[in-house]
């Protein structure tokens, strides 16, 4: 709710967003959506400004930490690249 009300209304201007990816011994891992899944400011986007949001809504929440893992959909399109059962058009 914090997520989809206060933080990806910020990040909707750079075609992005944030999602939980998990919550885990009062960690959130924050996965980064659409163009800012790629951004290498990233790190510094969950650090300095979803953090803080999320920090002041939740105090009781220990750390909000960027979840960098790669999802099952995107290995499993790279299998297919690799393999040639997708075509890359140029």
């Amino acid at each position: 709710m914090i997520l989809s009300e206060k933080v990806n209304p910020l990040l909707e201007g750079h075609h992005g967003g944030a999602e939980l990816a998990k919550y885990e011994n009062g960690v959130a891992y924050i996965k980064m959506t659409g163009a800012c899944s790629g951004c290498p400011s990233a790190q510094y986007t969950v650090e300095d400004i979803i953090r803080s949001i999320v920090l002041q809504e939740i105090p009781e929440l220990d750390d909000i930490i960027l979840d960098m893992s790669v999802s099952r959909e995107l290995i499993d399109m790279a299998k297919k690249i690799l393999s040639g059962e997708i075509e890359i058009r140029k």
